[in-house]
């Protein structure tokens, strides 16, 4: 009896969209309340949760569109089969240009430059709304349109350069993989990556962001401390000009072994006019990497990364999967997007899993930067990004548990009153 896959598939990306839709409606009622939760009541103004909860409403709302429109599309494309309509003209037009059919890589970058510009026709005029629209009217948006138009002609440039060498490694790896496929699969991904997060911070991210050494003084001095004192290396410290395209605040680590750098927003600057407040959320960043929770997070990823080709390399040659979303050849490229599909309910375990973690290690850098004596600080820190983000005040419990990789401001500022409450009893 063969399996009908593309009917399963559809069936649970419908339940989940019922199911995510039932939590978005929670949380919709969430952001309606009017009112604070009663620990923020006193360190929240009336005017920010006004604001925070307009904002809140307001990007609901527009989830609500952008979820109705997203899984009318994907079904549609999945039960009406038409990926192999994509595939079949991808392979026209390589002949249109007289290069070789039978090369599986040209055909599969003919498929995948049809599936970026579909892509980018369907999600431009939602990236357009949401920018000019929703983030602008509650003041986030700082970009202009040719600045957001430079972006993405910058992004399909990348896409061009590094897309076509990676496709090509792919598709010769599973072609010549044969019995240890999904090692040579992950041995080939986990270099890709190290590569990207050496070669990311360096040469991609200034094509879009202005990043300058942080201006020596008190600020700088402080941080340097800080991170001497954890014995953190500590080799460049910047900031970024994150204020050209939107007010949303943010700092950051990256790099390996002993040439860590950190980059701090110059929004984050600006909104926290108390230095000691930047210093505690870094305290809490350095955390992390003091409790290892980055490596761990990594090494997770990279075992998940190797089940999921472990699993792929067991069904890549299944010709009723593939005819069952309506294929009558087996490319590698086809065969890795329909595995993502039939693993989504294992994919929405794993993610609930993982956020569950995060969840755990933003608790576990509190409470190390709390023993590091940033408390007050940390806790004003964290009220005042909540405040200037206008981050949802009010959050449902099942949403919450089931969407976010970090604790609602209630419960993070709970957890540093308990500990507080502990070392004083």
């Amino acid at each position: 009896m063969v399996l009908p896959y593309l009917e399963l598939v559809v069936g649970f990306m419908i339940f989940m969209y019922i199911f995510e839709t039932y939590l978005d409606l929670r949380q919709h009622s969430a952001l309606k309340l009017p009112n604070l939760p009663k620990p923020l009541e006193v360190v929240v103004s009336q005017e920010k949760f006004e604001r925070s909860r307009a904002y809140s409403l307001d990007k609901s709302r527009f989830h609500f569109v952008h979820g109705v429109v997203t899984i009318l599309m994907d079904t549609t494309i999945l039960y009406y089969r038409v990926l192999p309509w994509v595939w079949m003209k991808s392979e026209e037009l390589v002949a249109y240009f007289g290069l070789n059919v039978e090369n599986e890589i040209i055909h599969t970058l003919s498929f995948l430059a049809f599936v970026m510009i579909w892509s980018q026709i369907i999600d431009l005029p939602f990236s357009l709304y949401s920018t000019f629209v929703v983030e602008a009217r509650h003041g986030f948006n700082k970009q202009t349109v040719w600045l957001f138009f430079r972006d993405i002609i910058k992004g399909i440039f990348l896409s061009i350069i590094l897309g076509p060498p990676i496709v090509a490694a792919i598709i010769y790896i599973v072609q010549k993989g044969g019995p240890y496929l999904a090692i040579y699969l992950w041995g080939f991904m986990f270099v890709l990556s190290i590569v990207m997060m050496t070669i990311y911070p360096v040469l991609i991210a200034p094509l879009f962001n202005k990043f300058t050494p942080l201006p020596e003084g008190e600020l700088r001095e402080k941080i340097e401390k800080l991170a001497a004192s954890l014995k953190f290396p500590l080799k460049k410290l910047f900031v970024v000009d994150g204020s050209t395209r939107s007010s949303h605040s943010n700092a950051y680590m990256y790099g390996f072994f002993k040439n860590k750098r950190i980059v701090l927003y110059d929004t984050l600057i600006q909104q926290c006019s108390d230095e000691e407040e930047i210093v505690a959320v870094l305290a809490h960043e350095l955390g992390h990497w003091k409790l290892n929770h980055t490596l761990y997070t990594f090494i997770a990823l990279q075992m998940l990364t190797f089940l999921q080709f472990g699993g792929y390399a067991l069904v890549r040659n299944s010709k009723d999967l593939f005819e069952s979303f309506g294929f009558d050849t087996q490319p590698v490229i086809i065969g890795l997007i329909i595995f993502q599909h039939t693993i989504i309910p294992v994919q929405h375990l794993v993610s609930f899993g993982l956020n569950l973690v995060s969840r755990a290690f933003e608790f576990q850098a509190d409470a190390f930067a709390k023993k590091l004596g940033y408390t007050s600080t940390l806790k004003a820190a964290l009220v005042k990004l909540q405040e200037e983000n206008l981050s949802a005040m009010n959050t449902d419990s099942w949403y919450s548990a089931y969407h976010y990789s970090h604790p609602p401001l209630v419960e993070r500022l709970a957890a540093l009153q308990d500990s507080d409450t502990k070392k004083e009893n």
